[in-house]
C-alpha cells in the first residue's frame, strides 16, 4: 500500500526538491544580463538537468520492476500509472529547461516571448490550451487519494484488532505462567516436608536399633530366646486381632 514510507515517495521528494532548485536557477538565468553570470548559470542548470535525468531514469527502472508484480509491492495499476505520469512530467520539465539553456548558448536568445513560453512549460502553469485529459487526471488522482485513505484506515483498524488479540494472548500466557509458578512452590513445600519427616523417622529408627542392640548385649542367650518368643507371640496375637476384627 503506497504511503509516506514508500521508497518511491522518498525518492520522489528528493527529485522534486532538485527540480525546485533547478527552476530557481533557471529563473536567475532568464534574468541574468551579464554574460559571465549567464554562462555560469547555464553550466549549473545543465549539470542539474543531467543529475535529475539520472535520478528519474533510476526511478523509472524501479517502477518497471514493480509493474511485474504490483501486488507484491502493495500497489495497483492506477498507482503505477500515476507514478509513470509523474516521472514523465518531471522529465519534460527538465528537458524544457535544458533545451532553453542550450538554445540560449547557441544563439544568445533574448526574446522574452520564447523564454516565457519555455518558463511556463517548466513551471507547468495553466494556459488556454489545457486539455480535458488534465481534468480527468486530476479527478483520478482525487479518487485514488480517497481510495488510499480508506485502505490505510482499514489497515490501521486491522492492526489494532491484531494488537488487541495479541494482548489477550499475552495476558492468558501470563496467567498460565503464574499458576505453574504457584504449583511449583506448593510441590517444593511438600517435598521439603517429606524430607523432614524422612529425616525424623531415620533418626528414630537409629535410636531404636541402638536400644535393641544394648538390650540384646546385656541379656543372656536364654533371655534372648525368651524375648524373641515373646515378640513372636505378640506378633501372632496382633495379627489374629487385626485379621478377625
Amino acid at each position: 500500500m503506497p504511503s509516506a514510507q514508500d521508497p518511491f515517495y522518498v525518492v520522489k521528494e528528493e527529485i522534486q526538491e532538485s527540480i525546485d532548485k533547478l527552476q530557481s536557477t533557471f529563473r536567475q538565468w532568464e534574468k541574468a544580463a551579464d554574460a559571465g553570470e549567464r554562462s555560469n548559470l547555464s553550466k549549473e542548470v545543465l549539470t542539474s538537468c543531467e543529475s535529475i535525468d539520472w535520478q528519474v531514469d533510476e526511478l523509472d527502472k524501479a517502477i518497471s520492476v514493480a509493474s511485474r508484480d504490483p501486488s507484491c509491492y502493495g500497489i495497483d495499476e492506477v498507482e503505477l500509472e500515476n507514478r509513470r505520469r509523474w516521472t514523465s512530467d518531471a522529465r519534460s520539465q527538465v528537458s524544457t529547461a535544458k533545451k532553453a539553456v542550450e538554445a540560449g548558448k547557441r544563439s544568445n536568445i533574448t526574446n522574452n516571448t520564447s523564454l516565457n513560453g519555455m518558463h511556463r512549460e517548466l513551471m507547468r502553469l495553466p494556459n488556454s490550451h489545457q486539455t480535458a485529459s488534465g481534468q480527468y487526471a486530476t479527478q483520478d488522482n482525487d479518487d485514488f487519494m480517497e481510495s488510499e485513505s480508506d485502505r490505510q484506515m482499514l489497515l490501521i483498524k486491522r492492526q489494532d484488532e491484531e494488537l488487541d488479540e495479541l494482548t489477550v494472548s499475552i495476558q492468558r500466557i501470563g496467567g498460565v505462567g503464574l499458576t505453574i509458578h504457584e504449583e511449583l512452590l506448593a510441590q517444593e513445600k511438600i517435598v521439603d516436608e517429606l524430607g523432614n519427616e524422612m529425616d525424623s523417622t531415620s533418626n528414630r529408627l537409629d535410636f531404636v536399633q541402638k536400644k535393641v542392640a544394648m538390650v540384646m548385649k546385656k541379656a543372656s542367650a536364654k533371655g534372648q530366646i525368651m524375648m524373641i518368643l515373646g515378640l513372636l507371640a505378640l506378633f501372632i496375637f496382633l495379627f489374629i486381632l487385626v485379621f478377625f476384627t
